[in-house]
């Protein structure tokens, strides 16, 4: 059984900073192809050098929630390396939410960002993936990997928005996986807890006490690093978790065992 991606070709959103850059750097060390595609064409450039656009790394910099932007990266990706075998939709936005406001639009920004944008860009690159694949009766035709959260299962009253993003996302990761299994494309996600994100690195600075709540409210005690989500996604990514499809892994320490209603996952 082989965990290798070594030679594939992903393309990796949320690719600036964070969980995706990790999660793309990881791939790349293993061997991958990697497109970094984020809105943030700064920081692509810094994180990456101005000269990624040799060997197996690239960049690409626009706004995946519009489907142009997201059919130019498929076909920059396709210019670069011939073909795409993996999918991680890591950009994910947290927002607080009131669940008694009428005018909070954190709802439909949050399920526009975290949901929507994933579900056309998978749809599109599921899409090349059936094409490329035309004439090969065995092996898969491609992996997608979606970044969710146990939020999805829990309920914060602050998180109102980025808990339905995620309960959608895991949901639309179960109906793609059956709509595409036909096509041996298989759909899972990974739904995390207290991961040193960038976002979560911005709270620990503005509440010092924030690290010792999460720590004390999940069993294992710590907060993940993004290189052992980085090893998760590569799993699900692999030969080796060739008959998992539709699947939510749960990376958190243990945390969602506790079902601490009061406190936040990010």
């Amino acid at each position: 059984m082989s965990f290798s991606i070594s030679g594939k070709t992903a393309i990796v959103t949320g690719g600036a900073n964070g969980i995706g850059l990790a999660i793309g750097r990881h791939f790349a060390d293993k061997g991958a192809n990697v497109v970094f595609a984020d809105m943030d064409e700064k920081r692509l450039i810094k994180e990456l050098g101005q000269n990624a656009d040799e060997g197996n790394i690239r960049y690409f910099a626009g706004d995946l929630r519009e489907k142009l932007t997201q059919a130019n990266l498929l076909s920059a990706t396709i210019d670069a390396f011939d073909q795409v075998d993996i999918l991680v939709n890591a950009s994910r936005q947290i927002l607080p939410s009131d669940p008694l406001n009428p005018d909070d639009d954190a709802v439909e920004v949050l399920l526009q960002q975290n949901l929507i944008t994933a579900l056309r860009l998978s749809q599109q690159v599921a899409r090349r993936m059936i094409k490329q694949s035309e004439g090969q009766e065995e092996g898969m035709a491609g992996t997608i990997v979606n970044l969710s959260s146990i939020s999805a299962r829990l309920a914060h009253p602050d998180l109102l928005a980025y808990s339905v993003a995620a309960a959608g996302l895991d949901q639309m990761t179960r109906s793609l996986a059956v709509a595409l299994a036909p096509h041996r494309i298989r759909v899972n996600a990974v739904a995390i807890g207290s991961v040193m994100s960038a976002s979560l690195k911005d709270s620990l600075r503005e509440n010092r006490g924030y690290r010792s709540d999460i720590e004390d409210r999940t069993p294992l005690g710590r907060i993940a690093s993004p290189a052992e989500l980085a090893e998760a996604v590569q799993y699900l990514a692999c030969d080796g978790s060739g008959f998992m499809t539709g699947q939510i892994m749960t990376l958190d320490g243990g945390r969602s065992l506790l079902d601490p209603v009061i406190a936040p996952a990010h």
